[in-house]
Parts: C-alpha cells; structure tokens; sequence
C-alpha cells in the first residue's frame, strides 16, 4: 500500500501557517484544528519547515511565555523529511519510527499535496495486516 492510498482515506487538507506567524498563533492552529503538527510554507506550496507540539513544549521549557511571541521560523524544524506518493506505507513507517517523528508532509514534484501521521499509516497497515490475515483464514479455511 502507499502513502497516495492513506491521503485517499484521510484527505489532503493540510494546515499550513506562514514563517513569521507567531507561536501563540500556531497554537491556536494546532488547537481548532486539533492536530499535532502544522507545515510552515509561504506559499502553501513549498515546505519550509515544520512546527510541531514537542517544538513548542521546548520552547515553553527553554524560553517560558516569551516562546509564544517568537515566529514559526524561529522554532520551525527545518530539512523535513518528505515522502511521495508513491512511496510504500512500510517504508515510511520504518523512518517515521527510526527518525523519531509523528508527521510527514507528502510532496508531489516538490509540491505539497498533503500529510500523514504516525496514526495514519500505523491505522493502514494495521488494516491491511487485517485483511491479509482473512485471506488467509479464508484460503484455509476453503482448502
């Protein structure tokens, strides 16, 4: 299965905020969205970063309140991991667990075109496990 068949299930709706929106702003985001992570691009189209919950709780613990006034470029992760997609869901959960992070924009040609997380590919290849374990039962159960 790949990450274009996840995207199909969940929507491309990616929430995107601009690098010099202020944290307190991004958290806002992140709360009515209720996500963990949001795509810090200019023009909705590159990928220039990415700020996520962990981001903003260092923050919190390094700086205090005066966090929330710093810019999304001042926090943002920068060199995002991407994935295509074509690219296998397996393969993508080996990075996302090796490298240690929840989310991964999805980049068509260098255009964003969507995001999935952690819980988005754990939950497609749990169904996929699923179904393959009923095509067994049922090539055994029929044989």
């Amino acid at each position: 299965m790949n990450v274009a068949t996840v995207l199909q299930h969940k929507g491309g709706n990616v929430v995107t905020a601009r690098p010099d929106s202020s944290i307190a702003e991004i958290c806002n985001l992140l709360r009515s969205a209720r996500i963990g992570a949001v795509i810090i691009s200019p023009d909705r189209v590159r990928v220039e970063g990415i700020v996520s919950e962990r981001d903003i709780v260092r923050a919190l613990a390094e700086h205090g309140a005066a966090a929330l006034s710093k810019t999304a470029a001042d926090l943002m992760t920068r060199g995002v991991i991407t994935c295509a997609p074509d690219e296998d869901v397996a393969g993508l959960m080996t990075v996302m667990t090796t490298g240690r992070f929840r989310h991964v924009p999805v980049c068509d040609e260098g255009v964003l075109v969507g995001i999935v997380s952690i819980g988005d590919v754990v939950r497609v290849r749990v169904e996929e496990i699923e179904h393959e374990a009923e095509a067994l039962r049922t090539y055994v159960t029929q044989g």
